[in-house]
């Protein structure tokens, strides 16, 4: 049984995600946009599992880049929740790419979708906030972030991370300096929001 849209954001924002939703239903039928077994479950699993990250954001108008958008998840579900930020997605999926123009354009969410992958990413804005979901080890993300975090000394990454989150953070740890809060997902058996901040590479000498 699908369980019911969000009620801890405004009904603009809930009439926004209600036709992400159908959207999602529809393009799934055709794309491989999210794990077929989470789709009955899609509210928890990918729109209330993106929107625990806006208790995190900083407020204001700022800057944020998904690394490995997907389906949107969780940056063009933060974008349809605050208008006042702007949101960078990153991801080398086409036909990723033209669901999210298509959601963008149907909930009239303002976002900057960039076909491209992460390592060959170019942008002449800064992000204030990186987001990234299930998308590879902290110490890659680390490799992936530098470049920016060394643009904004203020840089907060915030990732959604697994059961072995820890053993990623202690091998992340051999080659960077961050500091880093753990917080519990609510939406994730297993899953924990890492809040990283400082990253910067460890002197080599």
């Amino acid at each position: 049984m699908e369980s019911a849209p969000p009620n801890i954001v405004s009904r603009e924002t809930t009439e926004k995600l209600e036709c992400y939703h159908a959207l999602l239903l529809k393009w799934q039928q055709s794309i491989n946009l999210v794990g077929t077994n989470t789709l009955n479950e899609a509210w928890e699993r990918h729109f209330l599992d993106s929107l625990q990250l806006l208790k995190f954001l900083p407020q204001g108008n700022i800057t944020v880049f998904d690394f490995g958008s997907g389906a949107g998840f969780p940056g063009l579900v933060l974008a349809c929740a605050r208008d006042d930020i702007s949101v960078h997605l990153v991801e080398s999926d086409q036909r990723k790419c033209s669901f999210m123009r298509t959601v963008s354009r149907e909930t009239k969410t303002p976002a900057h979708i960039h076909g491209a992958r992460i390592e060959s990413f170019t942008e002449r804005a800064v992000p204030d906030v990186i987001t990234a979901r299930a998308l590879a080890p902290l110490g890659a993300l680390c490799e992936y972030v530098l470049p920016w975090a060394n643009k904004n000394p203020n840089l907060i990454l915030l990732l959604h991370k697994g059961k072995n989150h820890a053993q990623e953070v202690a091998e992340a740890l051999d080659v960077y300096n961050f500091s880093l809060e753990c917080h519990d997902s609510e939406y994730g058996e297993n899953s924990t929001i890492l809040v990283l901040s400082g990253l910067c590479k460890k002197d080599s000498f």
